[in-house]
């Protein structure tokens, strides 16, 4: 049976909201990844606000801005099938060794517990979480994505994606 990690957005969620989101699915680690972890809109999302709420509730706050979007694309990128410059950043970003261990230490604590990785897009397909979902399923999780509304939504690979080694790449599709 494969191991199981979840994606979940605090989107403009309340703080008690979000919260019973992560009760709702068991979560006991949340695993920030995003490369800022403020919020001006929502300072309840801020890092040391929501550490202490999560505290609070049992659950293991755990930072990773390593694991964090916001990258330019190398020149030399090799994920030239994605067309969004954030994405193809993400995607070479993926290739580094500072993600590599942050990468490590994400695996060993959703092995150790039930573990979501956070970041603040609602809208999985709409952030890095995506990508960063296709490299745990060709490494033999399985990752469910909590919609805004609590829904879980199974991943599914990018059609682009490919594994290169420990790496998942997405070059350009070759038609001819």
């Amino acid at each position: 049976m494969a191991e199981v990690i979840y994606t979940v957005g605090h989107s403009r969620h309340g703080l008690e909201e979000f919260l019973a989101l992560l009760h709702r699915h068991g979560i006991q680690v949340l695993a920030d990844i995003r490369r800022f972890p403020s919020s001006r809109k929502f300072p309840h999302f801020g890092k040391e606000a929501l550490s202490e709420a999560l505290k609070a509730r049992g659950i293991e706050y755990l930072g990773l801005p390593q694991l964090g979007g916001r990258r330019r694309p190398r020149p030399d990128s090799v994920n030239t099938g994605l067309t969004s410059p954030g994405f193809r950043g993400y995607a070479d970003h993926m290739q580094t060794e500072e993600f590599q261990e942050a990468l490590s230490v994400l695996l060993e604590a959703a092995r150790r517990k039930t573990t979501a990785v956070m970041c603040a897009e609602g809208l999985p397909w709409r952030c890095h979480r995506w990508f960063l979902a296709d490299l745990l399923l060709l490494r033999g999780f399985t990752v469910l994505h909590i919609l805004p509304e609590g829904h879980l939504r199974p991943h599914r690979l990018n059609p682009l994606a490919r594994k290169e080694g420990p790496w998942v790449i997405y070059p350009a599709l070759n038609l001819f």
